[in-house]
């Protein structure tokens, strides 16, 4: 069990599934492991049990992929209510060892602005999860904002969280070695290529402008964004672009986490790109295992400060917890 330094182990890219959300998933969105299902079911014995055994103290449980995503309009914000409504009682049933990032019904923003308020401020909820496009649109579009304008708002962040591909794009750029390497779609290679794009757009849309204080996380180590921030905002000064600073946007907006990805060279190139405030500790569980993350921090190249900072220190400041 990890032991120094003697901080809480929060972790904040931790997922479930609600049965009823659920049963709207189709195709691979529903083919998970049997022993992944349990898991994604579970707020007792198992995930406790797992959570124990590693030395983490708190998750903060959010919906897996797509999560609320890819409701229709018809059902999405009653939906989505529901599934955040009993996420509450499970935190409130064991608030020493879980919090909650809220699903939102992005098919109609303003109801998925008003969920984000409802959600913060009536249950207690850290910010929200968002899984990739909706109806084929990527989240960026202004009709969008007003969920940012609300997160702003209420000084609660973002996470944007991988999803599959679009169809398209899957038959395109993947499908010659999807038998092969069925996960290249996923956290090989697909999931970084979409949430990295969702980024950039992120910041090329101009909603920072709008909104400056607007938090956004990306789990992953930023989709490999912090290795191109400094070859992409040297791309957009060049001559011939409107006038911008990506990585002032990248580097003050925007925090990432361990999720799924213990590197040390990883971790060096956030550290040395964003600074050691804006990385945050996290899983991925159940889809990546919860010691070898925890073992990992015990010997990264950083300072006992530094590894409290990641472990709890910028989740309690990001999350106010």
């Amino acid at each position: 069990m990890f032991k120094k330094p003697n901080v809480p182990v929060i972790a904040i890219e931790e997922h479930y599934w609600d049965p009823e959300l659920a049963k709207h998933f189709t195709g691979s969105e529903a083919g998970r492991s049997n022993e992944t299902e349990e898991k994604l079911y579970d707020f007792g014995s198992l995930r406790l049990k797992e959570m124990d055994a590693a030395g983490i103290d708190i998750q903060v449980l959010s919906h897996g992929a797509p999560s609320a995503q890819k409701l229709p309009l018809e059902i999405a914000a009653e939906l989505t209510r529901a599934v955040n409504d009993r996420l509450a009682k499970v935190c409130a049933a064991n608030p020493q060892r879980f919090a909650a990032f809220a699903a939102l019904p992005t098919v109609d923003p303003q109801a998925a602005a008003d969920e984000l308020e409802r959600t913060v401020t009536q249950l207690g909820f850290k910010g929200a999860m968002l899984h990739g496009m909706t109806n084929s649109e990527f989240l960026d579009h202004k009709k969008y904002w007003p969920i940012y304008a609300r997160a702003e708002k209420l000084d609660v962040p973002i996470y944007f969280h991988p999803s599959l591909p679009h169809p398209k794009v899957t038959e395109i750029y993947y499908q010659d070695y999807v038998k092969d390497f069925p996960l290249v779609v996923r956290p090989g290679w697909g999931y970084t290529v979409e949430t990295a794009t969702q980024a950039i757009r992120l910041v090329l849309s101009g909603v920072f402008d709008a909104h400056p204080n607007l938090k956004i996380i990306l789990g992953h180590f930023g989709e490999t964004l912090p290795f191109l921030v400094w070859r992409i905002d040297a791309s957009l000064k060049r001559p011939g672009q409107k006038p911008m600073s990506f990585r002032d946007i990248f580097c003050k907006n925007f925090y990432v986490t361990t999720s799924g990805f213990f590197s040390n060279p990883a971790l060096l190139c956030c550290v040395m790109e964003m600074g050691i405030d804006h990385i945050l500790f996290a899983i991925d569980w159940p889809f990546v295992a919860n010691a070898p993350g925890v073992e990992w921090m015990k010997d990264i190249p950083l300072s006992d400060e530094d590894k409290a900072k990641i472990l709890s220190g910028n989740a309690k400041r990001l999350l106010r917890m």
